[in-house]
């Protein structure tokens, strides 16, 4: 079972990172009706995939694998999760800003959004794209023990 839920977590990781990518893509570029729904409709499953990253991380961290006493005395596991709450934090705008442009699609027109928040969005994703980044070095390290502290 655990190489299922190893597979599980990984196959949701590469979701996440795939969304995230797009919205980055997507928001480099003119928002149209269509972009924005897409913009809408790839968070959405960005949020389902962050919360189903989660929940399987979570059963695996305290049901398979090592367990808890090697992962809580692992710095890279620590950061990694500091870095996931991050992530979570720094999607929020992004998020609230994509809901918000619903009230325009309704009536189908491309939502008005300035440049400084464009550019913001865009930040926002870039840094959370990072902070994935470091989660990926994060597990590699605590999966071999580097930064194991007893």
């Amino acid at each position: 079972m655990n190489w299922f839920m190893a597979f599980l977590h990984h196959l949701i990781a590469f979701i996440l990172v795939t969304t995230l990518v797009y919205e980055w893509l997507l928001i480099r570029k003119p928002i149209t009706v269509e972009r924005a729904r897409s913009l809408i409709n790839t968070d959405r499953i960005y949020g389902i995939s962050a919360m189903l990253l989660l929940i399987i991380g979570g059963l695996r961290l305290f049901y398979f694998e090592k367990g808890t006493p090697y992962y809580f005395h692992s710095l890279p596991f620590i950061t990694k999760l500091i870095l996931f709450a991050l992530v979570g934090i720094l999607s929020i705008y992004p998020t609230v800003t994509f809901q918000r442009w619903q009230q325009w699609l309704k009536q189908q027109q491309s939502p008005v959004t300035s440049e400084k928040t464009l550019r913001l969005l865009q930040r926002l994703i870039t840094l959370e794209l990072i902070c994935i980044t470091g989660i990926l070095l994060g597990a590699a390290m605590a999966a071999k023990g580097v930064g194991y502290i007893s």
